[in-house]
């Protein structure tokens, strides 16, 4: 797969189900998976492939992240959104 291709799919599964989860997860695709390196890129494919609801209460620090890569992935996405309200 190219780079263009995983990117466009990674753009393709953070459109989700919910309004809410979509303005977390697009921007931060848009803004910064392709400057992750590889392993975060890894460790991204498979947090979209979790449900939204459990997405949505980890990002949003409702529930804690059992899995410590997810964990990585879901702090980087925070860290993201962190810094679009604080310029």
């Amino acid at each position: 797969m190219t780079e263009s291709e995983d990117f466009n799919r990674m753009r393709w599964a953070s459109r989700r189900g919910l309004l809410e989860l979509d303005l977390l997860l697009a921007p931060f695709v848009d803004a910064c998976y392709r400057d992750l390196a590889e392993e975060d890129k890894r460790i991204f494919r498979r947090l979209v492939t979790c449900e939204d609801q459990d997405l949505m209460n980890w990002i949003m620090g409702r529930e804690p992240v059992d899995d410590p890569e997810l964990a990585s992935s879901v702090a980087l996405i925070r860290a993201h959104n962190r810094a679009k309200l604080n310029p």
